[in-house]
């Protein structure tokens, strides 16, 4: 049978409800099957809608969906409408898995450029600006910039997904690695801003030449102390240190060196 759009089952709210339920795609997340449950109770609603009439149907879809899933939270709505589309259309159920599959890992890989590296970069580097000069509302200014980004990648991108299926399916393979370097490019030239902007140390140790006595702070060491730290930090990274134990370890060196007198 001829698939007809004028035929779709699913609405507005039945998309924003899956988007919705989305939001708790992690909530049991697991080694074995990762998000896969979190996945099947996301797309649940358009299931049980597709498939009301078809019980045994139903059964084989919400177990095909129970499969081993991985994905960038953000851009999970986007597949969900991908799929959501294809169950309604009726495509193979095979077909429906390797599409599944596909566009997990592509977009695993992309979430983590555009939202870890450029997105959240830059709503953090607005807040913080505010948050240095004492202003209460740098946190929230992150906050609200960064989920209103969120929101729109998610209500967004159901309805996309959803209305596109599988019609843009080569063109967004296409330019997943440019997004991807694109966007880990700008990531990174926020990130050396912020170390630029706010990473500032200096030290009240004096260096005698004689009789001339000159403040270690004042000239080049301004700039080599926090480089200095910089490559610290990122060697700490480097060695598999989680952020939490970093901090710590910079919050102790600060309190020692502080203490001995060196800052």
């Amino acid at each position: 049978m001829v698939y007809n759009p004028d035929d779709r089952k699913l609405t507005k709210r039945d998309l924003y409800k899956i988007a919705c339920r989305s939001l708790f795609l992690q909530a049991s997340f697991n080694y074995e099957r990762m998000q896969a449950t979190g996945w099947l109770y996301s797309i649940l609603p358009a299931l049980k809608k597709i498939y009301k009439d078809n019980a045994d149907e139903l059964k084989r879809a919400m177990k095909s969906h129970l499969e081993i899933f991985n994905s960038h939270p953000f851009l999970v709505p986007l597949i969900l409408g991908i799929i959501a589309s294809m169950e309604e259309k009726g495509e193979n159920r095979d077909t429906i898995k390797r599409v599944k599959s596909a566009l997990m890992s592509s977009l695993g890989g992309i979430g983590d450029s555009i939202v870890w590296l450029m997105i959240f970069p830059i709503c953090a580097g607005l807040g913080i600006s505010l948050a240095v000069q004492g202003n209460l509302l740098g946190p929230i200014l992150f906050l609200i910039l960064f989920n209103v980004v969120h929101f729109i990648l998610i209500f967004g991108g159901i309805k996309y997904g959803y209305r596109e299926g599988l019609n843009n399916l080569t063109s967004l393979k296409t330019y997943t690695k440019f997004i991807s370097s694109f966007a880990s490019i700008i990531g990174l030239i926020m990130v050396g801003a912020l170390i630029a902007l706010y990473v500032d140390i200096k030290t009240p140790v004096v260096i005698k030449l004689g009789k001339i006595e000159i403040l270690a702070s004042n000239g080049i060491l301004d700039n080599i102390l926090p480089l200095i730290f910089t490559f610290f930090v990122y060697w700490l990274f480097k060695k598999g240190l989680s952020s939490n134990k970093v901090i710590g370890i910079t919050i102790l060196l600060g309190i020692i060196c502080r203490y001995l007198g060196i800052l």
